[in-house]
């Protein structure tokens, strides 16, 4: 008996059918952690359920999302109410969910909070102590896979933004139980042999699980105690991780590390060239300024006619001299006149005066006799008229 085979495309509406009409897979609810989440630009959620042995994709759509009180996360552990159904073109089965609430952290998500907390209380994120990213590095090291996007991106955006600047890979396993000591040996490798200027630390997207190495203390510890700037460059732009807070950047993506880290040469040179304009301009207006100024210097009148100034100045001299002159004949007139009215009166007051009226003055060793007591026989007396001197004794 022959059977007429059916298409894929048959098969999985089938089973899209058959599970559509179950009342069970209908309403829902499931309880698991998050992983892989990813909130799309079209308001969209998409991300994986699971638990210990398995895992479920699930989708809530943009209708659904702002009745949610909190906002999913990598490693939440949540119940979800939903409807079971098939997606036809790829043959897969997922949840549809229509409301979700907390059901507690998972154990990943508990360590990383815990761990999270411990290390901002030691300050291992303060701002003061990160190290500013130098502005034109000669060496770009870089720790990741050696194969992958990352590399790739990277090298590509470093050497098209700066062809001259180098590129020194260490490959170091970005997940698996011993990446995070081989990324911590790569740290202290580029710093204790001065590998590079700066250090991009960097893989793709993942969960909470792939991401893990770059949560781990041992690697944040090690990212504070480089040397040399570290930009960390971990997940996707929507994923935070431990080395995000404790290096000296965060870039969203790999390329945005490589764009943070390497200067654009033709951002340089534009901007080089706008500075040597700028400084042209400004020189020619400087000069013009100058030459303003000196045309408007040589324009007064002490250019023109130097002499002017020193003549108005020997007139004024000549001027105060005359003035000066003046003032002394006449304070010389007036002493004068002071001097013969004094000399006038002490004239009138003088004895010769007197005596030339018929006075005269009696004489004893040089004393002037006032009374008769004053005197004796055989005294020999001076006699001074207003015209000589007579000398007498006294009988």
């Amino acid at each position: 008996m022959d059977i007429e085979p059916i298409t894929v495309e048959q098969l999985n509406r089938y089973i899209k059918e058959k599970v559509d009409s179950d009342e069970f897979l209908n309403n829902v609810y499931v309880k698991g952690e998050i992983s892989n989440f990813k909130h799309h630009y079209t308001g969209h959620m998409y991300f994986t359920l699971k638990d210990e042995n398995s895992l479920v994709k699930c989708i809530m759509f943009k209708s659904y999302t702002p009745h949610l009180s909190f906002m999913p996360k990598d490693g939440m552990k949540v119940i979800i109410f939903g409807s079971v159904s098939v997606f036809e073109r790829d043959g897969v089965y997922q949840i549809y969910a229509k409301a979700m609430k907390e059901d507690g952290m998972g154990s990943l998500y508990e360590a990383y909070e815990e761990l999270k907390a411990k290390l901002e209380k030691e300050g291992l994120f303060d701002e003061s102590h990160k190290k500013p990213i130098p502005s034109f590095p000669e060496t770009i090291g870089v720790l990741t896979a050696s194969t992958g996007a990352v590399i790739r991106d990277i090298i590509n955006v470093s050497t098209r933004r700066n062809p001259n600047v180098h590129i020194r890979l260490l490959p170091v396993p970005v997940q698996g139980p011993t990446a995070a000591e081989q990324i911590v040996a790569g740290i202290k490798r580029m710093n204790d042999e001065k590998l590079a200027d700066v250090i991009i630390l960097g893989r793709g997207g993942g969960s909470l699980e792939d991401l893990w190495p770059f949560n781990e203390e041992i690697v944040a510890r090690a990212i504070y105690d480089s040397e040399i700037p570290i930009i960390s460059a971990v997940g996707h732009e929507t994923d935070y991780s431990i080395s995000d807070f404790v290096a000296d950047l965060r870039a969203p993506t790999p390329s945005a590390a490589a764009e943070l880290a390497v200067c654009n040469m033709e951002d340089v040179l534009y901007t080089i060239e706008l500075y040597q304009n700028r400084y042209k301009t400004a020189l020619k207006k400087k000069v013009q300024l100058m030459k303003l100024r000196y045309e408007k210097c040589m324009a007064q009148r002490v250019f023109k006619e130097p002499l002017q100034k020193i003549n108005e100045k020997a007139i004024l001299l000549d001027t105060l001299v005359k003035s000066l002159a003046n003032s002394t004949r006449l304070k010389i007139n007036d002493c004068k006149k002071e001097f013969i009215e004094v000399a006038t009166k002490i004239d009138s007051l003088s004895p010769m005066k007197t005596m030339a009226r018929g006075y005269s003055i009696v004489e004893k060793d040089g004393k002037i006799v006032k009374k008769v007591d004053d005197v004796q026989k055989d005294d020999e007396l001076s006699i001074r008229l207003s015209d000589g001197q007579i000398t007498t004794k006294v009988l």
